[in-house]
């Protein structure tokens, strides 16, 4: 079980450490050909939009195979999306290969947590696997802010541009490509090195009709169940407002403290420190059957958002984003570990990170469409940052009031 857990462990990481540093080598080469600001928030859609059309089959897929195996076909669509990007494809559908590729993954790393562990360790697994996670989203924001900064410009690409034979690389973004390739292919390695686990939940005649009913039938399951419907709820609100207050945070960056592109990349990896924090407090300090009992930190963490207006220095802007992140590790979770007890008992866990991931990329793209909407109708970042923070404190609250309600009547 041990070598199962870490060497799963082993390959998120390098997975998402490669997803994050590949987003802004992706932002950098959008800036490279002069694309409009709006389709930087963009990217993230075509990255997400897979999750949604495929939501239906992905989860099938992961329950029919072993899961070693399903994260090991995913890294290598993400490396043809990478490579796609190097050799030319326009980074918003390269990128959208890649998500393909997530969209595979995720049901697979998450649903081998309930195979291979009793349910008295998924909040701690949870804290575990979440808190690596953000370690690479912390990290891929560090390394690839620091991959197409100025020095690596001056530095390597030139040098390498000198050679007497053409590598084909001419910037930064380009060579920030090929070394988070190289992640890529020791994450599609490690997974080779996952022991198979027995096949769960696998369908008869996995026909697309049949595929789409049975996905259905898991989506009305979950949205019917109490318990699963808060969790469902709460973890779709914070990927789609977390995800779009990453990129406000590189536009607030860059009015409100004139920061550059390699700085604001790495003051998103605050957050995700935050992130971490949180998420160790609450895996020792939450146990499962009090998981919705952490609904208030979310009002609270739209109310901080909201302090961010006032702020004009980056030494207080850092501290605000480390208590956003923490807080919002301090909930996501234990909803995240409810939500998968309550799909791996309802339908299996293939099955239940399917219809997960659906509602929140399905929120991501709904939030992320409406970021770029006021940003091509010329909002100002403190305008779309009050908005933002609004949303999740007043939606948190309604959740909390509304779950507190249900469980009076119950």
């Amino acid at each position: 079980m041990n070598r199962s857990f870490y060497t799963v462990l082993a390959a998120q990481f390098f997975s998402s450490l490669s997803d994050n540093a590949l987003l802004f080598a992706a932002i950098a080469l959008l800036k490279d050909i002069n694309a409009p600001d709006w389709e930087t928030p963009v990217l993230q859609e075509f990255f997400v939009f897979a999750f949604i059309v495929l939501a239906p089959f992905v989860g099938a897929f992961s329950d029919a195979l072993p899961k070693g195996k399903v994260m090991f076909i995913s890294n290598s669509i993400k490396i043809m999306g990478c490579l796609a990007m190097l050799f030319g494809l326009h980074p918003l559908l390269s990128y959208g290969i890649v998500g393909v590729g997530a969209a595979l993954y995720s049901p697979a790393k998450y649903g081998i947590l309930t195979e291979c562990l009793p349910v008295d360790r998924l909040v701690w697994a949870n804290g575990w696997m979440e808190g690596l996670t953000v370690a690479s989203i912390i990290l891929g924001a560090v390394f690839g802010g620091l991959l197409i900064g100025h020095r690596v410009e001056t530095q390597i690409v030139q040098q390498l541009t000198s050679l007497p034979f053409n590598l084909g690389i001419d910037t930064a973004a380009e060579f920030a490509i090929v070394v988070i390739l190289g992640l890529y292919l020791i994450a599609a390695v490690l997974n080779c090195y996952i022991p198979k686990l027995p096949i769960e939940h696998s369908l008869s005649r996995p026909t697309p009709k049949v595929l789409v009913l049975d996905f259905w039938a898991s989506f009305l399951a979950l949205w019917k169940d109490p318990l699963g419907q808060v969790s469902l709820a709460v973890t779709s609100l914070f990927w789609g407002a977390g995800t779009s207050l990453r990129f406000i945070v590189l536009t607030w960056a860059a009015v409100v403290l004139n920061f550059d592109l390699e700085q604001a990349t790495q003051l998103t990896a605050v957050v995700a420190v935050g992130l971490a924090i949180g998420a160790a407090i609450a895996a020792k300090a939450v146990p499962l059957d009090h998981a919705v009992k952490v609904l208030p930190l979310g009002i609270a963490m739209g109310i901080v958002v909201l302090g961010m207006i006032f702020v004009r220095d980056w030494r207080i802007s850092v501290l605000f984003l480390l208590v956003v992140g923490m807080l919002a590790g301090s909930f996501l979770i234990p909803m995240n570990a409810l939500l998968q007890y309550r799909g791996h008992q309802l339908m299996g866990s293939g099955h239940s990170i399917a219809v997960q991931n659906f509602n929140e990329n399905l929120s991501i793209l709904l939030m992320l469409g409406a970021y770029a909407l006021m940003i091509k109708a010329g909002f100002s970042v403190n305008h779309i940052v009050i908005i933002f923070g609004l949303f999740i404190s007043l939606t948190m609250g309604w959740l909390a009031k509304k779950h507190g309600h249900d469980q009076d009547r119950n």
